[in-house]
């Protein structure tokens, strides 16, 4: 698997391959920038794609589970009208899950937070705002994200989360020290249902039932109606899969909160 500094390692090695290559052959300038480019490449690719692991080791699936279980999982909330609603089809057939929540909806919304631990499912960091500019922030900021919304959990609910979830599954050097020196676990997934986008109920239902396995973490965000649409079907596919949806701390046998 690619990893950052192993790929550093790699172009540096390079570079100065082409530099000697330079003094005795006098190539063109255009290698260098072909070889800059293709860093470029493969890094972009590494930050945007979770499943990587490039700049972080995140739990996206498990290969170990033996119990035909899946995770659902949810981003973006805690919404005051869809949250609602999964909880409740959540709750009609007996299935857990995690959310994922933004610490500026839990402000606006802790009742809603109060209910997801109620019903037994678990909570997790998903930043304070989920800024569009969450990638391109320095580390002190993007500890002051996770720290911040930490503090309100704690200070509603009496919970430190060790849970997070990268905003928009974007990682970067600057996010790997930040939530190594708080100490949160990334949690990643392998699949990503696309419900946010334009496609239809029953093409992104297909998109996460298709092949799905056990140990497989399934990428939902509970703020539309088709979510709740996908979600009904869903736990109806996985009912007769034999299959069941828990927690992604019970899944990967790890703590939700320190």
């Amino acid at each position: 698997m690619l990893k950052f500094k192993s790929i550093n390692i790699l172009f540096a090695f390079i570079v100065i391959l082409l530099l000697v290559l330079t003094f005795i052959y006098n190539l063109s300038f255009w290698f260098f920038i072909i070889a800059g480019l293709l860093w470029f490449i493969i890094t972009s690719l590494g930050s945007a794609l979770i499943g990587w692991n490039y700049h972080i080791t995140s739990l996206n699936k498990s290969n170990s589970e033996t119990q035909n279980r899946v995770a659902i999982t949810f981003d973006d909330g805690p919404n005051p009208e869809y949250t609602l609603q999964a909880l409740e089809v959540l709750k009609t057939h007996n299935a857990k899950a995690t959310f994922f929540c933004i610490g500026k909806h839990i402000e606006k919304h802790p009742e809603i937070v109060s209910k997801i631990l109620e019903e037994g499912h678990t909570i997790g960091n998903h930043t304070y705002s989920h800024s569009n500019f969450f990638g391109f922030f320095g580390t002190q900021r993007v500890k002051q994200e996770l720290q911040q919304t930490n503090y309100v959990v704690q200070k509603l609910f009496g919970l430190k989360m060790s849970l997070y979830r990268p905003a928009f599954g974007v990682t970067n050097p600057n996010i790997k020290k930040a939530i190594k020196a708080i100490g949160l676990i990334s949690i990643g997934w392998n699949k990503r249902s696309l419900d946010t986008t334009k496609l239809d109920t029953s093409k992104v239902l297909k998109r996460v039932t298709s092949n799905l396995k056990p140990g497989d973490v399934i990428l939902l965000h509970d703020t539309s109606h088709k979510t709740i649409e996908v979600l009904e079907q869903l736990l109806l596919f996985l009912h007769q899969q034999n299959m069941k949806s828990v927690s992604v701390d019970t899944l990967f046998n790890i703590k939700a909160y320190a």
